[in-house]
């Protein structure tokens, strides 16, 4: 859902202001879609990269399901770090 909101706001020509590296280039300045990952004004690899680092250390090192840690659903990534009480919740609100 989150990445389909994304869409729609860049869609709409609404980007974050400020520039997205020292060269001096603007978050506006890339396309949206497919066309920023791959064409002529495309994020650079280095860019892209660093993205791609960032994520598989998310993977890899933050978002584990440790069992007995207090996960109530498969994907709660919680592991009793976080508790907004969401187990007070009846089973209709947690849908």
């Amino acid at each position: 859902q989150l990445a389909f909101l994304g869409q729609i706001v860049t869609r709409n020509g609404i980007h974050l202001s400020g520039d997205i590296d020292y060269a001096g280039n603007s978050f506006d300045s890339f396309p949206n879609g497919w066309a920023a990952v791959s064409g002529p004004d495309a994020i650079p690899s280095a860019g892209a990269a660093q993205i791609f680092a960032f994520v598989g250390a998310l993977e890899l090192g933050v978002m584990k399901d440790i069992e007995g840690t207090g996960n109530e659903f498969v994907g709660d990534f919680r592991n009793g770090a976080l508790d907004f009480g969401w187990d007070t919740f009846d089973e209709e609100t947690k849908l």
